[in-house]
């Protein structure tokens, strides 16, 4: 018979305590933490890890009488995340793009959009919305994270794709309810059938 569980804060710790081993959780985490995982592992109760959370995002705004930091607390992607300030985003992009070459072609941009925007598609409808082949980069989308299979068409069996919660994590947004409201420019389905079968 195994040992109970002992937890890892105990509830009757001052506040402070239990703020540092959040801290000290979400600063290794490389993808964003649903509460109530954080509070199976500090042994919380996952109403208390909501309210830590919320409290330490204000205090790293600046909302606690101290000064705004040059990272942020945000639940993205259905959980909790440390991201650099939105206020020094030129910075921290020349940082991490300075020597870079892996960065997302035009190609792949525009077809993550259309996937992003008419998910789940298949091959055939984004490359017919796009006007060129799209295999190769939706190899590259894939193999980078950034989309995945999502089953087969029901008319043809064609693969369909989506976004990922990596694409969610990487725009920054808590669900596809947040994207721009960019959908309506598209092409209307109905009217790129007839190529979707010649483009599959």
């Amino acid at each position: 018979m195994s040992e109970p569980r002992q937890r890892a804060v105990p509830d009757d710790a001052p506040p402070a305590e239990h703020l540092a081993a959040l801290e000290s959780v979400l600063m290794v985490v490389d993808e964003p933490v649903p509460a109530t995982q954080l509070a199976s592992v500090l042994g919380l109760p996952a109403g208390r890890v909501t309210e830590l959370l919320g409290e330490l995002a204000a205090e790293y705004r600046g909302e606690r009488g101290g000064r705004a930091r040059g990272f942020e607390l945000r639940e993205v992607g259905g959980g909790w995340r440390v991201y650099s300030a939105p206020a020094h985003a030129d910075v921290v992009g020349r940082f991490v793009l300075d020597g870079q070459t892996a960065r997302l072609t035009q190609a792949s941009l525009e077809t993550l959009a259309v996937i992003a925007y008419r998910q789940p598609v298949s091959r055939g409808r984004i490359a017919a919305i796009r006007g060129v082949n799209v295999d190769g980069v939706v190899r590259t989308l894939l193999a980078r994270g950034l989309v995945e299979e999502a089953g087969r068409d029901g008319e043809g069996g064609a693969m369909l794709y989506r976004t990922t919660s990596y694409f969610l994590e990487r725009m920054g947004l808590g669900s596809l309810e947040d994207l721009p409201a960019l959908a309506p420019y598209l092409p209307d389905m109905d009217s790129i059938d007839d190529l979707d079968g010649e483009l599959r």
